[in-house]
C-alpha cells in the first residue's frame, strides 16, 4: 500500500480524514466555542451573584469600620472600635446567648418533630395526602400572618391557651409579655411553622430508602426501634445533614415573626442577632455597629457551617 506525500514532505491524510494539523485546529476552535458558550450562559449568573451577594458583604465589612448615622452624607473611619464596643455591650452579649438558645431549640426540636411527623405520614393511613398538605401549609404562610395568629392564641384572656389550661387549674401565662416565657413562645411558633418543611424533606428521604433492607430486617426479627436506630437514621444521615445546615442558617436569619410578635422584647429577652442588627441600624441609626454585628453573625455562621461540613459530615452515609 502506498502513501501519498505532499509537496512539503508530510504524509497526506487519507481520503475523508482531516490532516493532523487541521484536526488540532478544529479541536481548539470547538473548545473555544464551548468556552464562549459557557461564558455566555454563566456570565449573567456570576454578575448578579457578585452584585447582590458578594459586594454587599464587602461593603458591609467596610461600613463596620466607620461611624455613620445613616443620615449624614459623610462618615469617618474608626477602625475596630465598633467591634470593641459590641463585645463590651451587655445587650449584645445577651443577644448572642439568646440566639444560641433560640437556634438550638428551633433546629433540634424541628428535626425531632419533623422526623416523627414524616414517620407517621409514611404509613398507609386514610387521608394521608390531606394531612401532608396541612402539615406543610404553615411553612408557606407569611411571618405577619403567623405572628398575628399566635398572638391571638397566646392571649391570656381570650386565646386558646386559656381554655386548655383552665381544666388543669392553671392560669394562662402572658406568653409574649413575660420575659420568662417570651423566648419559649417564639420557639414554639417557629417549630409550628418549620416542622412541615422538615417533615416533607424527611418524607422524601424515607420514600427513597431501599425496601429490601427493611424486609431483611423483618426476617431477622428487628423491632421498630431497632429499625429506626440501625437502619432508618443511618440511611437518612445525608438528609439530616442537609436539614441541619439549612435550618441553622435560616433560624439565625429569623426576623419576621419576631418583629410581629415581640420586637425583641420584653426588654431584650427575645433579641436575637438578626433583631439586634435591625435595632442598631434602623432604630438607633448606628450603621457602623449594625454592620459590625452583621459581620460577626456572618463569621459565626461561616464557622458553624464549616464545623458541620468538616466534622459532622464524617458521620454521613451516602451509600
Amino acid at each position: 500500500m502506498t502513501t501519498d506525500v505532499q509537496q512539503d514532505g508530510t504524509a497526506a491524510a487519507p481520503p475523508g480524514r482531516a490532516a493532523p494539523g487541521e484536526a488540532g485546529r478544529r479541536l481548539r476552535a470547538r473548545r473555544r466555542r464551548d468556552y464562549l458558550l459557557f461564558a455566555a450562559f454563566a456570565a449573567p449568573n456570576f454578575f448578579f451573584l457578585l452584585v447582590f451577594a458578594y459586594w454587599p458583604v464587602v461593603y458591609n465589612a467596610y461600613l463596620s469600620l466607620t461611624d455613620w448615622d445613616m443620615v449624614s452624607s459623610s462618615w469617618h473611619m474608626i477602625g475596630l472600635d465598633n467591634y470593641a464596643s459590641l463585645f463590651d455591650d451587655p445587650d449584645f452579649r445577651g443577644s448572642l446567648w439568646t440566639t444560641v438558645l433560640f437556634v438550638v431549640g428551633v433546629v433540634a426540636g424541628g428535626l425531632v418533630l419533623g422526623l416523627a411527623t414524616a414517620l407517621l405520614l409514611n404509613q398507609r393511613l386514610r387521608g394521608r395526602d390531606v394531612v401532608r398538605t396541612l402539615t406543610f401549609a404553615p411553612y408557606v404562610l407569611s411571618g405577619a400572618a403567623v405572628g398575628t395568629l399566635w398572638l391571638f392564641l397566646f392571649d391570656p384572656n381570650y386565646g386558646l391557651v386559656r381554655p386548655l389550661l383552665a381544666p388543669l387549674g392553671m392560669a394562662a401565662p402572658a406568653m409574649m409579655t413575660d420575659s420568662k416565657w417570651a423566648l419559649f413562645g417564639l420557639v414554639l411558633v417557629y417549630l409550628w411553622k418549620n416542622t412541615g418543611f422538615v417533615a416533607v424533606v424527611y418524607l422524601a428521604g424515607l420514600q427513597g430508602l431501599p425496601r429490601d433492607v427493611f424486609e431483611a430486617a423483618a426476617l431477622d426479627g428487628a423491632g421498630a426501634w431497632t429499625r429506626l436506630r440501625r437502619i432508618i437514621l443511618p440511611l437518612l444521615s445525608p438528609v439530616t445533614f442537609f436539614l441541619l445546615v439549612t435550618c441553622t442558617i435560616s433560624t439565625f436569619q429569623a426576623f419576621d415573626v419576631i418583629a410581629m410578635m415581640t420586637q425583641g422584647g420584653p426588654g431584650t429577652s427575645t433579641s436575637i442577632l438578626s433583631w439586634f442588627i435591625y435595632d442598631q441600624g434602623f432604630r438607633t441609626f448606628d450603621a457602623g455597629r449594625a454592620s459590625a454585628a452583621a459581620m460577626i453573625m456572618f463569621v459565626v455562621l461561616l464557622l458553624i457551617t464549616g464545623f458541620q461540613a468538616r466534622f459532622l459530615e464524617r458521620k454521613v452515609h451516602y451509600q
